[in-house]
């Protein structure tokens, strides 16, 4: 007998180590899973900032300019989340026709049931956040991601309107 053939780990031996591993990974795949199912989507309670300044609603800087600063038809798109959840994105394109340059842009966007009520808002801070400014007679794309809508909820439509802007 040679000292050779004891130290070769058998095939047999090698296949349960790799059964093993795979069925202890799939434990703790279906627990990590089990563990975000069980702790649920996210509330879309998200900490809302304001654009600090801004000329809002009921200003008559407001009314002023409102008419010059164009928010297009928004567009809806949703997709399910491996979680079980929906997540809804708002897009549409802001024009600003003001003469000035918009130093600072807040946005609401909703979803709505069939009795015109929020079932998921949030409040969005574009400019300077995502983009530094606006120049006058050009064109802006946004997008608001609201998440955490379950497959039954009734969303029967969706909003978006400016909420606030500053002016250079």
């Amino acid at each position: 007998m040679s000292t050779s053939e004891h130290n070769v780990p058998s095939r047999e031996n090698s296949s349960k180590i790799v059964w093993v591993v795979v069925v202890v990974l799939a434990v703790l795949i279906a627990a990590g899973i089990f563990l975000l199912r069980r702790q649920g989507p996210d509330t879309g309670q998200v900490e809302q900032r304001q654009l600090a300044n801004a000329i809002r609603p009921g200003s008559p800087e407001f009314a002023r300019y409102r008419d010059q600063i164009i928010l297009e038809k928004v567009e809806a798109f949703e997709a399910e989340r491996a979680l079980g959840d929906v997540v809804m994105t708002l897009k549409s394109n802001v024009r600003n026709f003001t003469g000035r340059t918009i130093t600072g842009l807040e946005l609401k966007a909703a979803v709505l049931d069939m009795q015109r009520n929020p079932i998921k808002e949030r409040t969005v801070v574009y400019i300077p956040d995502r983009q530094p400014e606006l120049e006058n007679n050009k064109v802006m794309p946004v997008s608001i991601t609201l998440e955490g809508f379950k497959k039954n909820d009734n969303r029967a439509d969706v909003k978006m309107e400016i909420t606030g802007f500053t002016l250079k």
